[in-house]
């Protein structure tokens, strides 16, 4: 899944060159009032946010980024492009989205030399921008920590880092050192760790969210993309290359299960309702596998079509309906946990990939 792109650098000049007086028309966005229950939705491609409303289970805004994305076209100014992953403030308020400025749905690396990233925070209720911070190098998310002071982004570089910015100013706190490649940076669900997927390492990084220093570095398996918070007190690690699932304990900080795959996994969610782990399959995959604890260990107990390439996965608070980004099919997936059936699909923008939800 993974590859080192090299064709924005090769792209014929008038492509670039004719990016550059595209209007973007973030400060045009008009002033939402996002009240409800709502699931946002990153389009990268259709380069905004689907606002679907959870109650009505319909798209009912839509945060415009600017123009669709398109590529070869390279972010310049405040110009945000090709926007991945999307997370919530703990206080509900705020709206943190990493934009790497390349489309990403092919794998999680290839950035070129020189390629910068972006943090941009929104209002969850007016959808206005609040912040727009460039990175140096091309990132994956943009999480808060778990106090909402902060933003943690990774930098996707040999030369691993992690970057941690004042979620209200954008001023650059501190720079911590990591593996190859860092994708998404996650917290642990007690706030006392940072995780970080370093891809081209092959391992995790933990970080002490208090003082911001390397705890452990953690191998899993290979190419990892992100390690994903459980309930249970564990991270589950989705391996892309490697097709499996690392799962590590926090108290401990080891892993104490390998779970194989046998396909290409885009994101994995623990539903601790019903103490099942969800895999969405990547690529030309339109399903997502249910897996449950059969004698201490995760065993598969079923399929739900969704839709082509699916991705990211979120369960309402109830644990009884699930949401499924479905990146080929530019929808999202409504499926009853209980039953393990799509319920409908929702028609969202091209290539959505990240979705979290605001109860």
């Amino acid at each position: 899944m993974k590859n080192r792109s090299t064709w924005a650098a090769t792209l014929p000049l008038f492509v670039l060159s004719g990016c550059m007086n595209m209007n973007h028309m973030t400060d045009m966005q008009p002033a939402l009032n996002i009240t409800y229950p709502a699931a946002y939705v990153v389009n990268a491609e259709g380069n905004s946010v689907s606002v679907i409303d959870l109650v009505s289970q319909q798209v009912k805004e839509t945060i415009s980024f600017g123009d669709a994305s398109m590529p070869g076209m390279n972010m310049n100014g405040t110009m945000i492009m090709w926007p991945h992953h999307i997370y919530l403030s703990p206080d509900g308020t705020k709206l943190g989205v990493g934009v790497p400025g390349m489309d990403l749905s092919a794998g999680h690396t290839g950035g070129t030399t020189g390629m910068a990233g972006r943090v941009v925070v929104l209002d969850a209720k007016t959808g206005a921008t609040t912040q727009n911070q460039q990175t140096p190098v091309m990132n994956h998310n943009a999480v808060f920590s778990p106090d909402g002071t902060e933003l943690w982004t990774s930098q996707m570089d040999d030369a691993g880092k992690v970057l941690v910015y004042d979620a209200g100013t954008t001023a650059l706190k501190k720079t911590i050192a990591v593996g190859m490649e860092p994708a998404e940076v996650t917290m642990t669900t007690n706030g006392q760790y940072a995780f970080v997927a370093n891809g081209m390492s092959n391992t995790v990084t933990v970080i002490r969210v208090s003082d911001k220093s390397v705890v452990k570095t953690i191998p899993v398996g290979d190419d990892p993309v992100g390690a994903w918070p459980g309930s249970d007190g564990k991270m589950y690690v989705d391996n892309e290359k490697g097709k499996s699932i690392s799962v590590i304990d926090v108290a401990t900080l080891s892993v104490v299960e390998t779970v194989p795959l046998g396909f290409t996994p885009g994101y994995a969610a623990y539903n601790g309702v019903r103490n099942e782990l969800w895999v969405s399959q990547a690529g030309t995959g339109n399903k997502v596998v249910v897996f449950e604890r059969m004698n201490n260990a995760w065993m598969k107990m079923g399929e739900i079509q969704t839709g082509l390439d699916a991705h990211a996965i979120a369960f309402a608070k109830d644990g009884l309906t699930a949401y499924v980004t479905n990146q080929g099919a530019a929808t999202v997936s409504v499926v009853d946990v209980k039953n393990r059936t799509k319920v409908k699909d929702i028609a969202v923008g091209k290539k959505p990939n990240g979705i979290v939800l605001k109860q």
